[in-house]
């Protein structure tokens, strides 16, 4: 199974079917297959016929650090454009691959469940907690999404989905003003479900103890059917979030704006080191 889903682990227990990031090196940063590899897990467990939910997880310390900074470098990106929609359309091109994850998720059948093993941050803060259903949490999983610092916009629909979730004041402040929040804050706000003070092996199976419990009260057709009742309403302006943020992302991109700051920042970066070596 490891050849065909590289650089995620994939398993499935009884009715539990689990996707989990397995790239700890990088921070399951979304480089190499992972992101192809979950959309390929979440369509194989979608038409299974005997699991309820589906956990999304991750290996090591961290649930992901978002975009792999070496795929996205705007200094990797083609530097000769004709104009500016060739140059959009490059971008967007580069940015389908978020779009199918997003879509696997909104129209996913079993129940979502999001089990942040440790902090996230970016799109690794930003695509799966609105979106999930039910959110688990190891008390070490605080979220940031520096976005505006580095020139970029919420990213995939995080906008609307963090304002369903925890309301606009609060997803205003957490998305335009990059602040970290700690898990104590994000299940005050109602991002969370529940937060358990543990890490590695023993959250891993919290969840699955957790999850197994419900499976014992609870009949899994209805709680699919509970998700389906709720989510239907919603489901077509969530997907046009993520189309409206892809392209605001695109614009970004074509105005330069997250290369200016990568500059900006690697100034301030060699600034400090500078300032370091002269004391």
């Amino acid at each position: 199974m490891a050849d065909q889903y590289p650089d995620i682990k994939f398993e499935i227990k009884g009715q539990i079917g689990i996707i989990k990031f397995n790239r700890p090196s990088s921070l399951n940063s979304f480089g190499g297959s992972l992101i192809p590899s979950v959309i390929a897990a979440l369509r194989d467990l979608n038409n299974h016929p005997s699991t309820i939910f589906t956990v999304l997880t991750g290996e090591g310390r961290f649930f992901s650090a978002g975009a792999d900074v070496k795929a996205i470098s705007p200094d990797d990106a083609p530097t000769s454009f004709r104009n500016a929609a060739e140059k959009k359309l490059s971008y967007l091109g580069r940015f389908n691959y978020a779009t199918e994850l997003l879509r696997s998720m909104i129209d996913h059948k079993k129940v979502l469940i999001l089990a942040l093993n440790g902090p996230a941050v970016g799109g690794g803060a930003a695509w799966f907690p609105g979106i999930a259903d039910i959110v688990l949490a190891s008390s070490t999983a605080w979220l940031q999404c520096p976005f505006s610092a580095l020139g970029l916009v919420p990213e995939n629909g995080s906008a609307l989905s963090f304002a369903q979730s925890m309301g606009i004041h609060r997803a205003n402040d957490f998305l335009m003003f990059g602040r970290k929040l700690s898990a104590q804050e994000l299940l005050d706000a109602g991002m969370y479900n529940y937060v358990w003070d543990a890490t590695g092996e023993e959250f891993q199976g919290k969840v699955v103890a957790f999850l197994e419990e419900q499976l014992k009260g609870n009949d899994g057709k209805s709680m699919m059917e509970m998700k389906r009742l709720q989510n239907a309403p919603i489901r077509d302006a969530r997907l046009i979030a993520v189309v409206n943020a892809v392209d605001a992302l695109a614009e970004r991109f074509v105005e330069d704006a997250p290369k200016k700051r990568f500059e900006e920042k690697v100034k301030e970066l060699e600034a400090k080191k500078k300032a370091r070596s002269n004391l």
